[in-house]
């Protein structure tokens, strides 16, 4: 089944998401349409407030939509109770941060391993090391993440969220508390596992030079989105945003 086939791994129909009442209230989302298709990697950008990252909340589960709706594959979120979005984000997404969110007393290997052992899965002998040569981690697996540089620790989050095998990775600013180098390594990986693992990423940043990496990239302005570009530059993605802080 090639890319274009493939049904899209994330849809937004209509979405807004309103914050407060009356005089005070802040309109995040205006009737967003956007889809995700399956084994590509999207970056989300806009300008400061414009509704990136509530977008992104709202498609992983992470908040909820004023209305319109969210389909993960063939799930709608919008009816989801907590326990099943719970359920949802643990078996459906993968999640990157800027913030790497390792338990410091556990290994590389045991971190990667944590969300297969919460849901008492057992991980793909194949899969895991085909992972943990992806993002280049096999003779780190025995350090707890103090022995382990920012990049080696946001590789192991990155593993972390391949190796459940989920239909969807949201990685929000995941290189934002990186140096340019250790960043680079990540989206390499990050894009690395697009293309060789069939993982889609959708991936939130305000970095031209980490949008680049994507296949597409969609810009939001005042909750609306109103643009988009595919197989960006820094230089096409920073004319881009140049010209929605202009408008």
């Amino acid at each position: 089944m090639t890319l274009t086939q493939a049904p899209p791994a994330v849809v937004a129909t209509n979405l807004t998401k309103v914050y407060g009442q009356g005089d005070a209230a802040v309109h995040a989302l205006r009737g967003v349409d956007v889809a995700f298709q399956t084994g590509a990697f999207t970056a989300i950008m806009g300008p400061s407030g414009s509704g990136k990252s509530t977008l992104m909340h709202c498609l992983a589960g992470l908040d909820t939509a004023t209305s319109g709706t969210v389909r993960i594959g063939d799930v709608e979120l919008t009816g989801l109770n907590d326990r099943q979005l719970t359920l949802l984000r643990r078996e459906r997404i993968g999640f990157v941060f800027q913030a790497f969110n390792l338990l410091p007393t556990l290994t590389a290997e045991q971190n990667i391993r944590l969300p297969l052992d919460i849901s008492a899965r057992q991980a793909d002998p194949a899969l895991f090391d085909l992972v943990v040569d992806t993002v280049g981690l096999r003779d780190r697996l025995a350090h707890r993440p103090t022995e382990l540089s920012g990049g080696q620790q946001q590789r192991v989050a990155v593993a972390r969220a391949l190796i459940s095998k989920p239909q969807v990775i949201f990685a929000d600013e995941p290189t934002g508390n990186l140096d340019s180098r250790s960043g680079a390594e990540v989206l390499s990986f990050l894009r690395t596992s697009v293309r060789e693992l069939h993982q889609t990423i959708v991936m939130v940043t305000h970095d031209p030079v980490a949008a680049s990496y994507a296949d597409r990239v969609i810009f939001l302005r005042d909750g609306e989105l109103v643009t988009e570009i595919t197989a960006p530059t820094p230089q096409s993605v920073l004319d881009t945003l140049v010209k929605l802080e202009r408008a």
